[in-house]
This record gives C-alpha cells, structure tokens and sequence, in this order.
C-alpha cells in the first residue's frame, strides 16, 4: 500500500481536524514510498525506532510522536538522533495524539473502559476528552484499584478514601490529571487516569471522589493496538504492537 494512502486512511478514521492538538498529527517524518508493514506504539522512541527496523518496518505509528509545541525547534540531541535513524532505514513516522485519544471504537480511552470492564455513558470536558459511565461490577474504591492494577499489570496509587462505595466512574487516559475538577462535577464516586498531581490528593480527600493513578504508558497501550488491529484487517497491511516498557 502506498505511504499516501496509509495517511489518508488513518486520517479519515481519526479526523485529525476535528481537535486542536500540541502536536503535528499524521504523517511527521517520511521514509519509503510503499508501506508492507507497520510497527505500532505508545512513543516514538529510540528503542522502538531500532526494534521496527529489526523488524524490517517500512512505517512506525505511535501515541506520542515529535514537534510538540513549545519544545526547542532544532534538530539537536535526542531529537536528531531519533530522526537519523528514521531517515537512515527510511522508515516513516506517523503519530496521532488526541485524536487517538478521543476515537469513539479504536481511541485510548474506549479502548481502557473496554479492558476495565466500564459501561460507557458520555464524553465530557475539553473535547470531549474525558469519559464517563457506569463500572457494573461494583465495589469500593479499594476494589476498583486492585481491579485496575491486575488488568494493567501494574501497582497503581490510590488517592481518597479506601472504602468509598464505586459505581460511577469517569477516565481519561495518559497525563489528565487536570481533568479531576470536571470528574468530580459530573458526580462520580472515581476517577482513573494515568498521573497524579500533588493537589490531586487534597481534591480526592475533600471531594470523596476516589483518584486513581495507573500509569501514563499503561493506559495509553491500548488504542494504538486497537488501531493497528482494524487497519490490518481492513488493508491487508502487516502490523505489528511492540511494547517499550515505560514505568511513568
């Protein structure tokens, strides 16, 4: 398949224009021409730069891609680093931020209230970017923690009172912290996203909305695979999820 025609196909699923993004999405660094097989991510790094070309990748697509605004223009350090190897084994990156993070079927956020077992109910907030619904399972916030670390496979923190009974939930993953405030106005008992604030602890306390934490990378791991799966089955394209560890 043509590398134009990956673009054009990835962005009439995502709608890129639809949001007002800190990053360039779609097509951000050009290599090959004609695309057999893509490498999936969270985060265009060095490691997973040199995994796909082991792997013989003609195209990487990822979560968090280059040129965030308000970072240095130059193409020095780490950035240039990660770019020679692009342009070395012409391999194009394509990255799409919020608008993978927003997606209806394939995003990260109806991806992780799938995985979590969430009965999806609306989006709220800044673009519709924080999710909210029902967690039929039911339990305290206690539970829901353990419950959310045992799907992601990792320890994740807790903010709030333990015992606080949970039904209503609300999410968003990756560094939405700031979206605390707009969870607790919609009247959920929690709300789980991947980082935590220092002032996140005195909302949860004062609020007795429990806050959960799971990890940046960890909730972000599951759109993209999401989106990887659909467009190989819909263009016949090889794809391939490599997973770069990430603790944050």
């Amino acid at each position: 398949m043509r590398l134009n025609d990956v673009v054009l196909t990835l962005d009439g699923l995502l709608e890129p224009w639809r949001y007002k993004d800190y990053a360039p999405n779609g097509l951000q660094v050009e290599g090959r021409a004609e695309v057999g097989k893509i490498v999936t991510g969270v985060t265009a790094s060095q490691a997973l730069i040199e995994a796909a070309a082991a792997r013989g990748a003609d195209a990487i697509l990822v979560h968090h891609g280059y040129f965030w605004k308000g970072e240095d223009a130059s193409i020095s350090g780490m950035k240039r680093q990660r770019i020679r190897s692009l342009l070395q084994h012409d391999i194009s990156l394509l990255a799409y931020h919020l608008p993978l993070d927003g997606h209806a079927e394939w995003g990260n956020n109806a991806s992780l209230g799938r995985m979590l077992g969430f009965e999806a109910q609306g989006q709220a907030g800044e673009q519709g970017l924080l999710w909210h619904g029902q967690w039929p399972e039911g339990g305290d916030a206690a539970r829901l923690n353990q419950h959310v670390s045992s799907i992601l496979g990792r320890s994740a923190l807790l903010l709030g009172r333990t015992d606080k009974p949970v039904r209503l939930v609300a999410w968003c993953t990756g560094g939405a912290q700031g979206f605390f405030a707009d969870a607790i106005a919609l009247g959920v008992d929690a709300f789980i996203t991947g980082e935590a604030s220092e002032q996140n602890y005195h909302m949860a306390m004062e609020s007795d909305v429990a806050f959960i934490a799971a990890g940046h990378h960890a909730t972000e791991r599951y759109g993209i695979q999401s989106l990887g799966e659909h467009l190989m089955k819909s263009t016949g394209i090889k794809v391939e999820f490599i997973d770069i560890n990430n603790p944050v």
